[in-house]
């Protein structure tokens, strides 16, 4: 019988293995349906619990009575209450709150769809620049999107700004509706614009305006004492969407940059250097592609600026 079990063991250990390489292979790939994707986390726990199996099976008993075994059976413990989290979808499940969309805007010069959600009770808060997960469909799943509002517990909105970018998002615009319930999750991230610094820098390339576009709402309300540079780069241009840009940096007190590449060509490092004098004192906080991102980061950190004044958002699930 022992043997036996030791030949299962071997057999599904084996088979769990190639079946992790390939989920994880898949979870990369980019081009895999997200719907597809978000699956892959519950076959992975699914995956572990066999493996668990593998190793408590083929493990010597004495290995057990040392403290390798100790460590092994905790580690083992652990991963298998987390794997039944996972399984029975607690992840998460104290931070999601009701909703019902209030608005629906659309910007098409720039492909993008902005909702606006009233929540039910139960939402604690958020500092502008986290994320939430938004499920309007349930066979699609949970999505991330930036916060694009500061917190008013009198009013209880949320918004987002989503662009067209993938395979569901180029479906809101005709899904979403007004009136439809939907699941908000979160608030997540630390993208939070917390320094003391006398000047900061920002820099939101596309939709990676969002965060920016929240943190301005918040400063329309409790001014700071900050000097604030925005630079907003975007190939796409609805003049509705600049106009609004416009009015919420006005707001907030913020000095506004619109850099429009096919016009103005490519932001680069120093033109916000000749823009920001001060720019060795203060903090730059990028929001947009990584590789943009990472150009500015090596240019800068390069140049003198301390590292610890440059924050990005890594807002990429994989």
């Amino acid at each position: 019988m022992a043997e036996q079990q030791r030949g299962l063991a071997e057999t599904i250990g084996e088979w769990a293995f190639y079946a992790v390489v390939v989920l994880i292979t898949l979870a990369l790939v980019k081009s895999f349906p997200y719907h597809l994707f978000r699956k892959t986390h519950k076959w992975l726990a699914v995956a572990y619990l066999t493996l668990v199996y593998h190793t408590l099976v083929l493990t010597e008993f004495e290995y057990w009575t040392q403290p390798v075994g100790w460590v092994m059976a905790i580690l083992l413990l652990i991963g298998t209450l987390a794997t039944f989290l996972v399984l029975t979808g607690r992840v998460g499940r104290k931070r999601k709150v009701q909703g019902t969309i209030k608005s629906i805007t659309t910007y098409p010069g720039v492909r993008v769809v902005e909702g606006c959600i009233q929540l039910e009770n139960g939402w604690q808060g958020h500092v502008p620049g986290q994320f939430a997960f938004l499920t309007s469909k349930n066979s699609e799943g949970t999505h991330p999107y930036t916060i694009a509002s500061a917190w008013n517990p009198d009013e209880r909105d949320l918004t987002f700004i989503v662009k067209e970018l993938g395979d569901w998002t180029q479906q809101l615009q005709n899904w979403l509706n007004v009136g439809m319930p939907v699941s908000i999750e979160g608030p997540y991230g630390c993208f939070d614009f917390n320094d003391t610094l006398a000047h900061q820098i920002w820099v939101g390339a596309g939709v990676g305006i969002t965060p920016f576009i929240a943190r301005m709402n918040y400063l329309s309300q409790f001014r700071g004492q900050q000097n604030i540079d925005l630079f907003h780069v975007t190939s796409d241009y609805d003049q509705r969407a600049i106009d609004k840009i416009t009015a919420d940096a006005k707001a907030a007190n913020i000095k506004l940059h619109i850099i429009v590449p096919p016009k103005d060509g490519r932001l680069t490092p120093e033109q916000i250097r000749a823009a920001v004098p001060a720019w060795r004192s203060a903090s730059l906080w990028f929001c947009g592609p990584i590789a943009f991102g990472r150009s500015l980061r090596n240019n800068f950190l390069g140049q003198g600026l301390p590292s610890g004044n440059y924050h990005q958002e890594l807002f990429e699930m994989r």
